[in-house]
């Protein structure tokens, strides 16, 4: 029993193999799970813990110790998403405006151009929402991630909470408005520019529309037979 033991905790984890060095040289209880609970603390969570320290320390104190820790990696993950999708959400805001500009510039040349500067036009602006559109995935795709790094980041500043490590649950929460407040500014103006969007091309399909019923109007002006002319002696009275 003792060697098949033995056998199945060489094949373990190094925690497990700390966790068995820690039990086979302590003697006394006090000492055996100080010692354990220095080996999960270096393990599991890097808590830096001078020996000096080990009997100073308490559970409590180790546990605020490692989820300060969590809060930590938890508010740089969250400052790095935040910084990705402002400049996604800015860039793409950029590429809708671009489009708007070339999209105004062709409603005011129906009409006024031939169909081969017309076709080089609409390249144009094909190209632009090509553009546009592989900025808007890249936001959406910066945005998931972002979402995900506040859910996390709320459930750090909640087990700071719980763990009495009130410092770092609010420094995590502080942190949390902060990037909503900023990505919530960056949004709008994103979303104000979808809304232009949307009002010109809306113009551009009356405009259109105009331009199509002059066009079909002129035509069937063309079209119309012209007035016979009355001989003159029809004219004269008897």
């Amino acid at each position: 029993m003792a060697a098949a033991f033995y056998r199945l905790m060489s094949r373990c984890s190094r925690l497990s193999r700390t966790f068995s060095v820690a039990l086979y040289h302590s003697r006394s209880p006090c000492r055996r799970w100080q010692r354990v609970a220095l080996g999960l603390g270096a393990t599991l969570a890097a808590v830096p813990i001078s020996q000096s320290e080990s009997t100073a320390l308490t559970h409590e104190d180790l546990i605020k110790r490692a989820v300060s820790l969590v809060t930590d990696g938890a508010n740089t993950f969250l400052s790095q998403t935040t910084l990705a999708l402002i400049d996604a959400l800015t860039e793409y805001t950029k590429a809708v405006h671009i489009l708007i500009s070339l999209q105004r510039r062709y409603a005011g040349l129906v009409g006024h151009i031939s169909e081969k500067e017309e076709e080089a036009i609409w390249q144009v602006i094909i190209e632009a929402r090509v553009k546009m559109n592989m900025h808007r995935e890249k936001y959406l795709s910066f945005e998931a991630r972002w979402m995900a790094a506040v859910s996390l980041s709320e459930k750090a500043a909640e087990a700071a909470y719980q763990a009495g490590a009130d410092s770092a649950s609010v420094t995590a929460h502080t942190h949390i408005q902060m990037a909503q407040s900023q990505v919530e500014e960056i949004k709008q103006l994103a979303l104000k520019a979808e809304a232009k969007l949307a009002q010109v091309q809306v113009e551009e399909i009356v405009v259109k529309r105009i331009e199509e019923a002059a066009v079909k109007a002129r035509k069937e002006a063309g079209n119309l037979p012209a007035k016979e002319e009355v001989p003159e002696q029809y004219l004269r009275e008897d």
